[in-house]
């Protein structure tokens, strides 16, 4: 019997939006006749992570923007849209789910991205987290495959039972991701305290930042 933390956890929220017709019906069209909630989770982390196209370059700016369904909607996202869209689908099918955050340095950015944001370091990165055989676990469906082959970066696959989160080292052995600041978990996208962190550290809130994911993949390829 799950306790009443995790069942608050399967409650709609205002940017996890799992009440929404597109991701209840998203969610079940996804997971299928799976009745294992960790095979559902596992089902529905594929999907985001490689049918949604990571895009850094198109950030929202308006609220509405951050709901799971309007992430659905667009195709594509970045970590914090990803990861709350993970989260909707995981609650529309039973599973619970919060978001958490924390601030990364990427050791390969390309140095397009750098002037674009001014550092390496990215403020509240997002990842889901899911309630899984009596624990919380960690699930990062951000970089898609294509993505990680195109760039020669380690994909991030979920079983489930192990958090998954970005890799220390790409493929190659170079230095990618530090982990350099927690920022806690929450049970819905906090919106304001991200775009007053993005307006104090980057000066900026969201918008377009001049490309695409198409612009993202070739100049992460080309460092």
């Amino acid at each position: 019997m799950q306790g009443s933390a995790e069942i608050d956890y399967l409650a709609p929220g205002r940017f996890i939006d799992s009440d929404h017709p597109t991701i209840a019906a998203f969610a079940k069209e996804t997971v299928g006749d799976l009745v294992d909630p960790t095979e559902k989770a596992i089902a529905i982390y594929g999907r985001v992570r490689d049918a949604f196209r990571y895009d850094p370059y198109n950030i929202p700016s308006d609220a509405e923007g951050y709901q799971a369904s309007a992430t659905l909607a667009r195709g594509h996202g970045y970590c914090v849209t990803k990861s709350a869209l993970m989260a909707a689908l995981c609650r529309a099918v039973g599973v619970p789910a919060r978001v958490g955050y924390a601030d990364v340095r990427n050791h390969l950015t390309s140095d397009k991205s750098k002037e674009r944001m001014g550092t390496d370091l990215f403020a509240f990165h997002g990842y889901a987290e899911l309630f899984l055989n009596g624990q919380w676990v960690k699930a990062t469906p951000v970089f898609n495959l294509s993505l990680c082959e195109k760039v020669g970066i380690l994909p991030l696959e979920f079983d489930g039972r192990a958090d998954s989160i970005f890799h220390p080292f790409d493929a190659s052995g170079r230095r990618h991701m530090e982990y350099v600041r927690d920022r806690g978990h929450y049970a819905d996208v906090p919106f304001e305290e991200i775009q007053s962190t993005f307006a104090e550290i980057y000066g900026w809130g969201g918008g377009s930042l001049g490309g695409d994911a198409d612009a993202f993949e070739d100049e992460a390829k080309a460092g």
